[in-house]
């Protein structure tokens, strides 16, 4: 098609003295091909990734892109934060996700890895030279490639925009606030965030055109509702029959942030709390362990032999994200420091214990669908009473509808196509 053009435009050159009718319509044609190329040129994008609930959310955009909008090209980044074969590739395996273009290596230092993260990235997109940088969330991998982005000048497009936890201690909020303040387009899943920018300064009003200094502020609903709907057929229930459990007779828990993963006191108040709750409720306690934790219940050796030996606790393997699907749709409740699984358990309409002091996802604690117990002995151990008496079974769909990814990918096509 392209050498037809310039066939066209040879032609017009000849006649270009002919007559102005002729010129005109020379020009126009002119006009109409270099148009064409351009907006048939394919833009790239690179998605960074390195944690689980990255994986997961990179599924529902690369599906989308690739279902709707194929001239935009996308490859993947893995800065290999989660290095676990069972935290990592079994993700990409499940999902159907596009096999990254590069997989960094990773240092366990925290501050070497996340300076090497940062100097690879940065290596990464000036060889590159993308269009834009996609981020989710607020692990470091989504630091590193903002600075990195930043550095370089190159647009950057940030999913989960303007969550607040108002807790500067942990190191999420502060990736959070700097990926925020450095990109171009912004994807808030809830009104809440969309507030949060707000208070903050952000013009969640600007109109096109977008860059730095006026980014691009939308309110596109959460894209883990898209997985949700996309993948829900797939649940078998194979998992109740494997570990013996029944449909609301058991608890499911997850632990992995460093502030409990880390500290034996918080993880012993924990684990004894939920359970004492879960012999008074007569319910099992499903346990993926995390790779942190395990590190940590190890030299804890009496309360990780009571948990193994113990007949209500059923100690696993992390699982994959339809496994982690399955158990929350049929567990009495969820306790989890995850944001991502207290999203999760509310699009299934089922209570949460927050093993934290705050939560980023504020609407599930102020709609009594959730409560934040952190490692407070007193409050897990009140966990029965306010399942029973305070809490919810109302559940507002504050995510939106479940089409995030369709939105989202829509505005950032707009925005590369709109722009020189």
């Amino acid at each position: 098609m392209f050498f037809s053009a310039l066939f066209e435009l040879f032609f017009c050159v000849t006649i270009l003295m002919d007559t102005n009718q002729r010129k005109i319509s020379c020009i126009e044609s002119i006009n109409s091909i270099f148009v064409h190329q351009s907006m048939t040129k394919q833009k790239y994008i690179l998605t960074v990734v390195g944690a689980r609930p990255q994986f997961i959310k990179a599924a529902a955009i690369s599906r989308c892109l690739r279902k709707n909008f194929s001239d935009i090209r996308e490859e993947l980044i893995h800065t290999g934060q989660h290095f676990d074969n069972a935290m990592s590739q079994v993700f990409f395996d499940e999902l159907g996700i596009p096999t990254p273009k590069e997989h960094l290596s990773r240092k366990s230092d925290h501050a070497l890895s996340l300076g090497q993260m940062i100097d690879e990235l940065y290596a990464v997109f000036l060889g590159e030279k993308p269009d834009g940088v996609l981020v989710y969330g607020d692990t470091n991998s989504t630091f590193a490639a903002a600075v990195a982005a930043n550095m370089l000048h190159i647009p950057l497009f940030h999913i989960e925009a303007g969550l607040r936890s108002f807790n500067k201690s942990m190191p999420e909020e502060l990736n959070r606030i700097y990926t925020d303040q450095v990109a171009t387009l912004l994807f808030c899943p809830t009104q809440t965030a969309l507030h949060n920018l707000e208070g903050e300064g952000f013009d969640t009003n600007a109109r096109a055109p977008f860059f730095q200094d006026k980014p691009g502020v939308f309110m596109t609903g959460d894209i883990m509702l898209d997985n949700l709907s996309y993948f829900s057929q797939q649940l078998r229930g194979s998992w109740l029959e494997q570990l013996q459990i029944q449909q609301d007779h058991y608890v499911l828990l997850t632990l992995h942030r460093p502030q409990n993963a880390d500290d034996t006191l918080r993880l012993e108040a924990i684990l004894s709390g939920l359970l004492e709750v879960c012999s008074n409720m007569d319910l099992k306690l499903v346990f993926p362990v995390h790779p942190r934790t395990l590190k940590t219940l190890q030299t804890l050796p009496a309360l990780f032999n009571l948990l193994k030996e113990h007949p209500q606790v059923r100690i696993i393997d992390p699982l994959t994200y339809l496994a982690v699907l399955e158990l929350t749709k049929n567990a009495r409740f969820v306790a989890t420091d995850s944001g991502g699984l207290q999203k999760e358990a509310h699009f299934m309409n089922k209570p949460v214990v927050v093993l934290r002091k705050e939560t980023e996802w504020t609407e599930i604690i102020d709609d009594n669908n959730g409560v934040l117990v952190d490692a407070d002995p007193l409050k897990i151990k009140n966990i029965p009473h306010w399942l029973q008496n305070e809490a919810s079974n109302s559940y507002t769909p504050h995510f939106g509808n479940g089409k995030a990814a369709e939105e989202t990918c829509s505005i950032i096509h707009e925005f590369l196509f709109s722009n020189p």
